[in-house]
């Protein structure tokens, strides 16, 4: 996890299936569970749907508002 990976999750939607357009720590959390049970896809979508899930489970998703807040060019 690198402070580049929390900023890509409270920016970066979902490029495909049911929630296609969503942000990434908007997904629900039955989502991110299913795909931690059918497996996370390869690469970076896969690694951060993999710590989306473990920022859920964890329920820590309200650590990601601030990051959400600040302008992005900090």
């Amino acid at each position: 996890m690198t402070p580049e990976s929390l900023v890509k999750l409270v920016t970066m939607k979902m490029p495909f299936g049911k929630h296609a357009g969503t942000l990434l720590c908007d997904l629900p959390a039955n989502y991110l569970s299913w795909f931690a049970r059918e497996g996370f896809p390869n690469g970076e979508i896969g690694q951060l749907l993999e710590l989306m899930h473990e920022i859920d489970h964890n329920n820590l998703r309200h650590l990601l508002m601030p990051i959400g807040a600040r302008p992005l060019n900090q």
